[in-house]
């Protein structure tokens, strides 16, 4: 079954659902005191979160009845990745970001053969960035811009843009020089939430007190869409520890098929799997790429325990 998948196909599929889950996004009206909670009050859930995923759970059910299914809310406790070809679903990245109106929001789709992504789609319906890629073909945003011509229907009209964002991407020279993602998840006591904490304090921390004095920090408050800043270049690196598959599987393909690489969150470990909820990962660069790791290893402080 995994040898007949058109990814072209598939690809095209999950953009049209994409923009329709999109517009289900953008025109609800969530509000902080109405949504839902799962493990604690900052693990958010809506019912618009639950609507989009039942959607996408019919549309691909119907087209692909023999492929697996992993999404956010419907997820059963146990369940991993196999080699059997599965679309990877959530709903809606960024929930705390979408109660709040906060628009860094996006749906991320992917389909996993052996594991490993080899379509993803991650759609921003608030700003109707479009971020795609298939295994061994690139990955592309497509993004509205203004267009200058006196033949064009639109003042601004959709390009697609092949990722990085820049041509050339300069050599990573080391955390000093490095803008950074990371996010405090969810998880707000115990020893991964004393790691994050310790760890952000190290990266922006003086060198004279130890700290590494990385340019900057960011929180986008989604996973996937910190993935694909990593692949457009906007971000050098995103460390986190706590995301699922359907968080990352789509971005990760994006990321990758950009030149960037993906190593486990925690000191030592080269090859990460999809569903194994630590990451860092390091946009594409002629040089330093390996370096730059080491180094942001170095500054970890402890070791993340998820599993």
């Amino acid at each position: 079954m995994a040898e007949s998948v058109d990814h072209q196909q598939v690809h095209d599929f999950l953009v049209e659902i994409a923009r329709k889950a999109g517009d289900m996004i953008a025109t609800a009206q969530p509000h902080v005191n109405t949504s839902g909670h799962k493990s604690n009050t900052t693990d958010l859930v809506t019912e618009t979160d639950k609507a989009v995923e039942k959607f996408v759970t019919g549309a691909l059910k119907e087209r692909y009845p023999d492929y697996d299914f992993l999404g956010e809310e419907t997820y059963v406790p146990g369940k991993r990745l196999t080699d059997k070809p599965t679309f990877v679903c959530d709903p809606i990245d960024g929930t705390t970001n979408f109660v709040h109106a906060f628009p860094n929001v996006c749906i991320s789709l992917a389909l996993c053969v052996y594991r490993m992504p080899v379509v993803g789609v991650v759609y921003n319906p608030y700003t109707t960035h479009m971020y795609t890629a298939i295994k061994n073909q690139g990955s592309f945003l497509t993004m509205p811009v203004r267009t200058d011509s006196p033949s064009s229907p639109a003042p601004i009209a959709p390009r697609k843009i092949r990722l990085p964002r820049k041509s050339y991407p300069e050599p990573l020279t080391g955390l000093r020089s490095a803008l950074i993602a990371v996010e405090w998840g969810y998880d707000r006591t115990g020893e991964n939430f004393t790691v994050k904490h310790k760890t952000f304090t190290k990266l922006a921390g003086a060198t004279e007190d130890g700290g590494k004095m990385v340019h900057s920090i960011r929180s986008l408050g989604s996973a996937a869409l910190s993935f694909c800043a990593v692949a457009a270049g906007q971000v050098d690196l995103y460390w986190e520890g706590g995301p699922w598959a359907w968080d990352v599987a789509a971005g990760w393909l994006v990321l990758t098929e950009a030149g960037g690489i993906v190593v486990d969150g925690n000191p030592g470990n080269w090859s990460p799997t999809v569903d194994g909820r630590r990451y860092l990962a390091v946009r594409a660069a002629p040089s330093g790429q390996k370096e730059i790791v080491e180094e942001f290893w170095s500054a970890v402080v402890g070791r993340l325990g998820y599993d």
